[in-house]
């Protein structure tokens, strides 16, 4: 499902406020939930990436810059995943050939090619698995609210342009627990936006790690191209201005739930609209990873990669962690 408009409204809207007792009975059963957790030391430092918004706010890019950071410092460092959308309980190993979306997810498909990542259910088992593969970090993707592991360093990642949106918690407002918890267990935040967005967020007590969303050059010239985009992404919108900034020429847009699968019939009335207005049908890498493979050929993918503002400071908290970069 798409987020719902009143979370955007503010905190007294009417139905955030019919709503705060489910939030409140939402947020307990996570405070709960936490409080039984076993919270497992590994012996190698564990950097959670995740967030307190439902929905999308970057955390995949986020996963995908730390290991590639990582990596070329030297790190053998490993991603754990849930593996959502996909049906392989784990752990296992993602293979990039031989694994699809519907087998392990969309984003450990993409996360596969940075860094060797590993869906697993019980996120310990799969982090075990990971450490006898070699592993000398693990990053976990999406294990914020996820009680099992130890977390050497928590970042939690904020779509500037929406922020924490009433401040409520699920199904009141976009939250999984209550902020001021959440922020509790953080040690720093990834806020991912351009400066006018960036400069609107309040100080939250925790580091902060400005980050923003850039295409990956990779020959395409956007400019003046005729396309038919299509995204089911947390935020659909972010993908298709950033398409127009690029200075594509967006003849239409259709947007579908976060992790959607795409039917047959789907695909083939995308196809049949593309041609007819005579514009290349474009997504999302996410998006891209979930096509069938005999479609995939008609659709060019739209890459973004995650610069941070200041290296040196995740660098730091990288080395208190406990990772040792060369």
């Amino acid at each position: 499902m798409q987020a719902p408009r009143f979370w955007r409204k503010g905190k007294w809207h009417p139905l955030a406020v019919l709503l705060s007792p489910l939030g409140w009975l939402y947020g307990a059963a996570t405070a709960r939930r936490l409080r039984r957790g076993a919270w497992e030391k590994l012996s190698v430092p564990v950097i959670c990436v995740g967030n307190i918004n439902a929905g999308g706010t970057g955390k995949t890019p986020t996963v995908i810059a730390l290991a590639s950071l990582m990596a070329a410092r030297g790190v053998a460092v490993h991603v754990v995943s849930r593996g959502y959308g996909g049906r392989e309980a784990g752990p296992l190993r993602v293979d990039e050939m031989a694994h699809t979306a519907d087998d392990v997810g969309d984003e450990p498909l993409l996360m596969a090619a940075f860094a060797p990542t590993w869906v697993a259910r019980d996120r310990a088992a799969g982090a075990r698995a990971a450490i006898a593969a070699g592993a000398e970090v693990i990053v976990l993707d999406d294990g914020f609210q996820n009680p099992a592991l130890h977390k050497d360093l928590s970042l939690i990642v904020v779509d500037a342009a929406v922020g924490f949106g009433n401040g409520r918690v699920l199904p009141a407002g976009p939250l999984r627990e209550p902020l001021k918890a959440g922020l509790k267990r953080g040690d720093a935040l990834v806020t991912i936006g351009g400066p006018k967005a960036q400069a609107r967020l309040p100080d939250l007590g925790l580091p902060r790690l400005q980050a923003t969303l850039k295409p990956l050059q990779m020959g395409m010239d956007w400019q003046g191209a005729r396309v038919l985009a299509f995204a089911g992404i947390g935020r659909p919108e972010k993908f298709f201005r950033s398409l127009s900034q690029e200075g594509a020429e967006i003849v239409a847009a259709h947007s579908f739930a976060d992790h959607a699968p795409y039917s047959t019939a789907v695909l083939q009335r995308l196809a049949k609209e593309a041609a007819q207005k005579g514009a290349q049908l474009v997504t999302t890498e996410k998006d891209a990873a979930r096509l069938p493979a005999h479609f995939r050929p008609q659709v060019l993918a739209f890459p973004v990669r995650l610069e941070f503002a200041d290296v040196a400071v995740l660098e730091t908290l990288l080395k208190c962690a406990g990772v040792k970069l060369t």
